[in-house]
């Protein structure tokens, strides 16, 4: 799987990110395919590693319960891929939220120190909490707008507020 990464702003440490995004996989794409799009922060494409919220838009409806659980993800990479997280430590970075592929969905990232915060659809009580984020507590990068390479990704309204 190839991870784009489009650098929006290039030194943030604390703040908000807020976005609205649409992802869906790429016409003809394999079975597999999710149509993956979020936000990356904290990163440092050079070397390859960043902290990331993503969406997998179509888990949100899905008839499988636990595929539905996997909408919204953490991940760090490259030490922390979504697949070891899951093995490591399951259901801990991941979250259901309701989603559908290619319709615009708010996001707004808060991120203070160690912690983070996604939140989706306008909602004032966060979908996805993490407490370690894996570049810690004095993290510093770039923010970036995050697909995998089968997904159409659309992005508007990015406001980063530090």
């Amino acid at each position: 799987r190839i991870d784009h990464l489009i650098v929006v702003d290039k030194d943030f440490h604390n703040g908000t990110i807020e976005l609205e995004m649409a992802g869906q996989p790429v016409p003809g794409s394999s079975g597999g395919a999710r149509g993956f799009v979020g936000i990356a922060f904290r990163a440092n494409p050079e070397e390859g590693n960043y902290d990331c919220f993503y969406l997998r838009p179509t888990n949100g409806r899905s008839a499988d319960q636990e595929r539905r659980n996997h909408s919204a993800q953490y991940i760090s990479h490259p030490e922390y891929p979504w697949f070891r997280l899951r093995k490591e430590t399951p259901s801990k970075y991941e979250a259901y939220v309701d989603l559908a592929p290619a319709e615009w969905t708010k996001v707004k990232v808060v991120v203070d120190g160690e912690k983070a915060r996604l939140y989706v659809h306008g909602s004032d009580h966060p979908t996805l909490v993490v407490n370690d984020l894996k570049s810690g507590a004095e993290g510093f990068g770039a923010v970036a707008l995050w697909f995998e390479g089968s997904t159409v990704a659309r992005y508007a309204t990015l406001k980063i507020t530090e």
